[in-house]
């Protein structure tokens, strides 16, 4: 019984070390985002009947002065925000919204200028991804960051990197035109396009050549203690004593800049892996669901608070990105929407509607339940 309760409520238990984790990384990204939906709708005069954590039956909440009802459900894998006329969470016109009453009817979802309800959607996930900018704003000006020189250290025997000719002592100068400023945007770049042929830009001696290689999958070790398989051509960077590596304080605006830079980065590498994904160039065993979160979020916390927070800014800005993909009923699916509607001056017509959601929601489910078989079955 004491090894039970040690293995359920120790500070590395299922309890302490796994669950809570996971349940404030996800609670903390999915009310951030519900939240932008919510004070964007407010702001354009939409009112809101219910803001939830989570799905299904209410565990807890009350109702504010405005009429909306704030909850805790019991299934804390998402939330939504219902607005004034909405039938379901994913702001269907409810069949007795033509009959709201004239103060309903100014604040109704559905009967919003198309620009409102644009934003009003796309605010979700532009939270997100403020999240993220904002968390690493903090950690960049707070602790700095360490820059590495893009000058190769070592060339691994028999790797595409050896194959090509680098050699030690190289420095990068581009990647396929891309300007390198510091190792890590070889890596960032690499990683993620195994099998591609690159172009390198070196400096070898004053000189400037040219080097072609394509990486390859390896399994290596993350910081988290999980084996990864990444792309890489074969070359190390310079050691930490090295004079090739420098300790790079911020101020707040220029770690400001930065934070933006390195979301804009992250979105374009995922943006990548899917479209190669979609392609089956990628690994599926990258792609992981909620299983995979509650093992990464209880691995991070076990390293500090700092990396439980680094974790749910990556998964703040990761699920930005897959809420604007075009799919109903996901925010990019009405976003696709409204833009038809903007175009076409006229709604999009209900049977439309109801087949792209049928079919949206059909593929949601798919992939949900793909990741949770990578979960728990197939990695």
């Amino acid at each position: 019984m004491n090894d039970l309760i040690s293995a359920i409520f120790s500070t590395d238990g299922l309890l302490i070390g796994t669950i809570l984790p996971f349940l404030f990384v996800i609670l903390v990204v999915v009310f951030v985002h519900e939240m932008g939906h919510y004070l964007v709708g407010r702001w354009c005069g939409i009112g809101a009947t219910t803001f939830s954590l989570g799905f299904g039956p209410e565990i807890a909440g009350f109702t504010d002065r405005g009429g909306t009802r704030w909850k805790l459900s019991a299934i804390p894998l998402g939330g939504y925000v219902k607005f004034v006329g909405d039938m379901t969470v994913t702001s269907s016109p409810s069949p007795e919204a033509a009959n709201l009453a004239e103060d309903e009817r100014r604040r109704a979802f559905h009967l919003a200028p198309v620009w409102k309800r644009f934003l009003t959607v796309l605010a979700g996930p532009v939270a997100n991804f403020i999240l993220t900018i904002v968390v690493f704003t903090v950690f960049l000006s707070l602790y700095g960051r360490t820059v590495i020189e893009p000058v190769v250290n070592e060339v691994r025997p028999e790797s595409p990197a050896a194959a090509a000719g680098f050699a030690p002592g190289d420095r990068v100068v581009a990647v396929d035109g891309r300007r390198i400023s510091e190792f890590s945007d070889i890596q960032k770049y690499v990683s993620g396009r195994t099998g591609d042929r690159i172009t390198f830009l070196v400096e070898r001696n004053g000189r400037n050549m040219e080097l072609e290689a394509s990486p390859r999958y390896i399994e290596q070790t993350d910081s988290a203690g999980n084996t990864v398989r990444i792309g890489i051509v074969g070359i190390t960077s310079m050691g930490r004593d090295s004079e090739a590596v420098r300790h790079e304080t911020m101020s707040l605006p220029a770690a400001f800049v930065r934070s933006i830079e390195e979301t804009g980065s992250i979105l374009e590498r995922t943006f990548n892996f899917m479209r190669r994904f979609a392609m089956g160039r990628e690994d599926k065993c990258q792609l992981g669901g909620p299983v995979k979160i509650a093992d990464l979020a209880g691995q991070a916390a076990s390293q500090g608070f700092e990396r439980l927070v680094e974790l749910m800014a990556l998964l703040s800005v990761g699920i930005g990105f897959l809420n604007l993909l075009p799919i109903p009923p996901l925010d990019g699916g009405h976003l696709v929407f409204y833009t038809v509607e903007a175009a076409m001056r006229r709604p999009v017509s209900e049977r439309l509607m109801e087949i792209g959601y049928r079919v949206g929601f059909v593929a949601v489910l798919i992939f949900m339940g793909f990741v949770l078989f990578n979960d728990i079955f197939g990695c």
